[in-house]
């Protein structure tokens, strides 16, 4: 149903800070693929907007002017090359004050951007080099057992659920990890109001899965864009 994680946006304060750390530290460049799909807004020259290329996903820092905002605190995930692990750490660690933690044989860092959000670079299996794709991203929700219901009608499945009973990881063209309001591992929180782009190749099923449950749903042409009771905005689109 949905086939691919298309673009994650992020509320900035300033946009000049916020595109030194992901154009100098993370080493990202800026993309000229239009954002019709996403929004009536241009890339940049507007002064509120910059649009990153993370490895295929549109990573979108906004000043919030209007809606979509973007995530507050989001936490999101990474993708970087094994081998190239030790040389981002080793670049990374005299100015940021980086966090470590291991998922079987893969280890992960941590570090925050300028307006809190928490990075994750995780060692994968990608090409890269650099940052090859996002491949997390936590969203705060008031209930785990209405999200779970929610997300799992657009074809997300669970795979994990925290030992605390208070948060879940569900795999679908992302993987989404739903948590309650709580701190993470290197004290992360889950996004509010977080702006996701996925694209399908079944619109007609999506809007079915979302109805009924989105606090609001408005279709153009081949474009859903919908709001989930926890805040989150989600659009859908067809190529």
């Amino acid at each position: 149903m949905l086939t691919r994680l298309a673009w994650l946006g992020l509320e900035v304060e300033f946009l000049a800070p916020a595109r030194r750390f992901y154009e100098e530290t993370l080493e990202l460049s800026t993309t000229d693929r239009p954002l019709a799909r996403h929004a009536d807004e241009a890339r940049g020259d507007d002064g509120r907007t910059v649009v990153f290329d993370a490895g295929g996903t549109d990573l979108i820092l906004r000043r919030p002017t209007r809606l979509p905002r973007g995530g507050l605190h989001t936490h999101f995930a990474c993708s970087i090359p094994a081998a190239e692990y030790d040389d981002w750490w080793d670049a990374l660690e005299d100015e940021h004050d980086l966090q470590e933690h291991t998922f079987g044989d893969a280890r992960s860092l941590y570090l925050y951007d300028p307006d809190g959000n928490c990075v994750e670079l995780g060692q994968s299996d990608v090409p890269g080099p650099g940052i090859d794709g996002v491949f997390e991203v936590v969203l705060e929700v008031a209930s785990l057992e209405d999200a779970e219901d929610r997300y799992g009608r657009l074809g997300f499945e669970t795979v994990d659920r925290g030992s605390d009973r208070r948060r879940i990881r569900m795999n679908g063209p992302v993987a989404l990890e739903l948590w309650e309001p709580q701190l993470g591992l290197a004290d992360a929180r889950g996004g509010v109001h977080v702006d996701l782009g996925f694209q399908t190749d079944d619109l007609e099923a999506v809007e079915a899965a979302l109805e009924g449950w989105a606090c609001s749903l408005d279709r153009s042409n081949s474009r859903l864009v919908a709001r989930d009771p926890d805040g989150h905005h989600l659009t859908v689109f067809e190529d």
